[in-house]
């Protein structure tokens, strides 16, 4: 089995803007910010103060949900479908981001499913590992089926390193014996943890803002420094054949296209459908700045549509009727 391929071209003047700004502001501070336990404390303050620049649309409804050692938020768009869900995970390379960064973009998702979304707020650097963010992921999905949704029915969605989360949470969930999901979205996803393609790859001086040279410092970090690291830590080494459908979405010019590549060509190989889109000249999860890009509100439509496709009980054929033998009529 190959992957299917999709080519979005063109790039809009604003998608193009947004590159420039970003690389103006964002990438001098990501590529210079010390990646230690201590530096990285401040990094909350990010999810503090986004509701002033990213606001839930005043239509959203938003319920908070409380486990234990972290939390989450049901977020609804008018008309959902309640017996289905989105299980979503949130990016910012494990230590930065959070509930409020993506609720604007989760709602918008949210409207495009036609689902409630589950958006889960995992512990994260400096406070826990990788292995505990997992593990809360993991859990949130196992409380989800206790609510009494179907799993057939909930789609696992994930940005940037919440699509790292997004394969690895169904993969340890169902190697505890839960049932896989109907769907998973990935949005430029972090699929693997070794530095090495990220680094050879012209991507690594292309990307609008994330610094490939990073990752194998933020990988020894999530590991608690194990060294050399274990290749069964990334999702895109781990045996996917039980994984449902796949849609993974990345921009053409962003330093993790090669992560989204070789996860879409393990999966095929796995024998799992899986879709990869490739957007033209779009930064690292675009799908976020879609009040100001197009290119993202076009990408959510598409995965809200995915997500519709493979949660949505298919109608059952009608039945073939026999067709009636005519009687032959007696002779008078």
């Amino acid at each position: 089995m190959e992957p299917s391929l999709e080519l979005r071209p063109g790039t809009s003047v604003r998608a193009r803007l947004a590159a420039q700004g970003l690389r103006a502001t964002i990438r001098p501070v990501l590529t210079h910010w010390p990646l230690s336990a201590r530096a990285l404390r401040p990094a909350f303050a990010i999810d503090l103060a986004a509701p002033l620049a990213l606001p839930a649309p005043r239509w959203a409804r938003v319920e908070r949900v409380a486990f234990d050692g972290f939390c989450a938020e049901w977020v609804r768009a008018p008309g959902a479908d309640e017996s289905r869900a989105v299980l979503y995970f949130h990016g910012g390379g494990f230590f930065s981001c959070g509930l409020r960064t993506h609720r604007r973009m989760v709602a918008r998702l949210a409207a495009a499913a036609g689902a409630p979304v589950l958006s889960v707020g995992y512990r994260q650097l400096p406070a826990a590992p990788l292995a505990t963010s997992v593990a809360d992921c993991a859990d949130a999905y196992r409380w989800l089926l206790g609510q009494g949704v179907d799993a057939s029915r909930i789609a696992v969605a994930g940005d940037s390193a919440g699509g790292f989360l997004a394969f690895a949470a169904p993969l340890r969930a169902m190697a505890a014996g839960l049932p896989a999901p109907g769907a998973i979205v990935a949005l430029s996803p972090l699929t693997d943890l070794d530095h090495t393609a990220k680094v050879a790859h012209d991507n690594a001086r292309l990307d609008a803002y994330l610094p490939a040279r990073r990752v194998e410092r933020l990988a020894g970090l999530l590991t608690e420094g194990a060294v050399p690291l274990d290749p069964l830590v990334s999702p895109v080494n781990a045996d996917l054949a039980a994984l449902p459908p796949v849609l993974i979405q990345v921009g053409s010019t962003e330093m993790l296209l090669p992560d989204a590549e070789l996860m879409a060509e393990r999966l095929a190989a796995a024998g799992v459908p899986c879709r990869l889109q490739v957007w033209e000249g779009q930064v690292h999860v675009f799908q976020v700045l879609a009040d100001l890009v197009p290119e993202g509100v076009a990408a959510l439509h598409e995965a809200g549509a995915f997500v519709r496709e493979h949660t949505l009980p298919r109608a059952e054929p009608p039945a073939r009727r026999r067709p009636r033998r005519r009687r032959r009529a007696l002779a008078a």
